[in-house]
């Protein structure tokens, strides 16, 4: 097991044939640990297509196995990270001095994590559902503070994904504010990571052990 959850992409990102039909690395490293925190990880025929970003005529059988092995090994190495608490964010993705992302490696792992998350809404959806039908009662204030919990989360991933953006969707007063703290947004980061992942456990609890499921040797 690689040192880093990314560090398993390397050889599809080495092979030509396989890395011109996926994102950028970081933003398929962001996409995978979204889809390994939900709270129930689809199978791999729905959320590996996610990830192709152009078909590729060119691409024979044993190249589309390598990749979808791959992407597996991604999934595996960031199930396993969560699984021992450590925060899969790579180590290159920092922000700059001035705070800001604009074509770097946090951006776009960022950027993949949102839209991962984006597809997934309805898996977050169906697995709430499950979890309130399966509670003695409905806790209402647990309800609301999950749904802080997660709109905080995206809120901050969303920030720090394109702090250009978000800048100028704000008022200028706001836009200074953001600047004055982007620092602390930054610090704030692993621990909201650790949150969103900690939430979508909260609401798989009871279901089946995918941990179990997806790391299982072949």
């Amino acid at each position: 097991m690689s040192s880093v959850p990314i560090d398993t992409l390397a050889h599809i990102y080495q092979h030509e044939n396989l890395s011109s039909v996926l994102p950028d690395k970081f933003e398929a490293d962001g996409m995978i640990f979204a889809i390994a925190a939900a709270p129930e990880i689809p199978m791999p025929e729905t959320w590996m297509p996610w990830l192709i970003k152009s078909a590729s005529s060119a691409m024979v059988d044993a190249e589309v196995n390598t990749l979808a092995d791959g992407l597996m090994d991604g999934l595996r190495a960031h199930l396993q990270a969560m699984q021992g608490q450590t925060i899969s964010l790579p180590p290159r993705c920092r922000a700059t001095k001035d705070g800001s992302v604009q074509d770097s490696p946090v951006g776009a792992w960022l950027t993949g994590l949102l839209f991962a998350h984006q597809q997934l809404e309805s898996v977050w959806q169906s697995a709430w559902e499950k979890h309130q039908q399966g509670a003695v009662r409905t806790d209402v204030t647990d309800k609301e503070c999950a749904e802080k919990r997660l709109s905080r989360c995206l809120k901050l991933f969303s920030t720090l994904a394109n702090v250009e953006l978000a800048i100028k969707q704000r008022s200028p007063q706001q836009a200074q504010a953001l600047k004055e703290n982007l620092n602390l947004l930054w610090k704030q980061l692993p621990s909201v990571l650790r949150d969103y992942e900690h939430l979508a456990g909260e609401l798989a609890a009871a279901l089946p052990n995918q941990f179990e499921m997806y790391t299982k040797a072949p």
